[in-house]
């Protein structure tokens, strides 16, 4: 369900719908390009002792009564020796009991509540800023890891390199340009996995509770309720440097994106969004970006960077980063944009990001949607802008 899919569409013959006719040329401020995102932004390291902030641990558990805890070891453990790892920082572990716990059961998050958000009418289209916490670090380009702890690509790519005989479908186009990074450094940390009973994909903190995804990813129950989405900011093979959340509500716009025989152009392509409420305030831990409605002015130049994760570089259990992107929006309404940057099905929900100039966040305008043999699509628009602003104005 949450993996990308393939599907080429010829858009001749489509019925003519006012709701998505191009509107006049629209021109606005560009994004800086990665020489003046590095001579206008400084990175900076945390302001405040990141140790100064707390992390809530939490858990789910089914269980027969009120459950009773037992704290078996409350000074935590060392697990490495007294040895220091190569950050100066050791591993510990500590002991929790749970009376009363039912075993053997499992345990799923909640199901989300679902709003559905009607923008037919016109409404004045506003971003919310980003926010980078004081004890997060600023750094512009996510470091790359060390060479010893690369996982080996599970598809051949670039197809280039292939034996003519050889063939395997991909949309990573020569040359690979992804790599896949351990940052968790503002404002990569702001990215993470999204979990549903049908997979995994990739989501955004766009607020302080509220994480930017892509509709295909919910599992859209027949009886009109979602699935559990559970959301892990910069998680990283099993880690969990910020904890975990799960959604509490999901705001969806024009159509449930389902996914499981495709993404459709028109109806489904230019819908293919939500934004999830989670029940804490994920954000304070680690920032957030700020949103943003494209603007044709934009189009075919390289601003953008995105980041997911894809199951072709480690399975899912790394995020990938990859910039100089060129988005095109559609012949519409920028609800749909496509271009030529390299994902694989786990990217989906993956933001489409850039920085403008005075701020220290970036802003996100799409997020991936699908992929087709000659083109790649981001799912995004006024509508999205708009889905981010009633989200976050319900949740503050």
């Amino acid at each position: 369900m949450t993996d990308d899919h393939d599907h080429d569409h010829d858009d001749h013959g489509e019925k003519d719908d006012d709701r998505y006719r191009r509107p006049p040329p629209r021109t606005a401020e560009p994004p800086l390009d990665q020489k003046e995102l590095l001579d206008t932004v400084e990175p900076r390291e945390p302001l405040v002792d990141p140790d100064t902030v707390s992390l809530d641990l939490s858990d789910l558990l089914s269980s027969i009564a009120t459950p009773q805890v037992e704290i078996r070891d409350v000074t935590a453990r060392r697990l490495d020796d007294g040895r220091l790892s190569p950050d100066k920082k050791g591993r510990y572990e500590f002991e929790v009991g749970l009376r009363h716990a039912g075993l053997g059961e499992h345990r799923f998050g909640p199901s989300p509540k679902l709003e559905m958000v009607d923008f037919e009418r016109e409404e004045p289209v506003r971003g919310y800023p980003g926010f980078l916490p004081d004890h997060r670090p600023l750094r512009l380009v996510p470091k790359r890891l060390p060479e010893r702890l690369e996982a080996k690509p599970r598809i051949h790519v670039p197809l280039d390199d292939l034996d003519e005989d050889v063939a395997e479908p991909t949309t990573v186009f020569s040359p690979e340009d992804r790599y896949t990074f351990n940052d968790t450094a503002f404002p990569w940390c702001t990215v993470g996995r999204i979990d549903t009973p049908g997979g995994y994909a990739s989501g955004v903190m766009i607020g302080p509770r509220h994480v930017l995804t892509v509709s295909h990813a919910i599992q859209w129950n027949a009886d009109g309720t979602a699935g559990w989405v559970k959301f892990t900011p910069s998680y990283f093979d099993g880690s969990e440097p910020f904890g975990v959340a799960w959604g509490t509500w999901v705001y969806w716009e024009g159509t449930k994106v389902d996914g499981s025989d495709g993404i459709s152009h028109p109806s489904e392509s230019r819908h293919d969004y939500v934004v999830v409420v989670l029940n804490q305030r994920m954000g304070n831990l680690t920032g957030w970006m700020g949103s943003r409605r494209y603007s044709t002015s934009w189009d075919d130049e390289p601003y953008w960077r995105h980041i997911g994760y894809p199951g072709d570089l480690a399975s899912g259990e790394r995020p990938s980063y990859e910039r100089d992107i060129a988005l095109d929006g559609d012949s519409e309404t920028h609800m749909r944009a496509l271009h030529r940057g390299d994902v694989w099905p786990g990217q989906s929900g993956g933001p489409f990001f850039a920085w403008w100039s005075g701020e220290d966040w970036p802003r996100v305008v799409s997020v991936q949607s699908a992929q087709t043999t000659s083109d790649n699509w981001a799912s995004g628009g006024d509508h999205m802008v708009d889905l981010v602003v009633r989200a976050r104005d319900d949740f503050p």
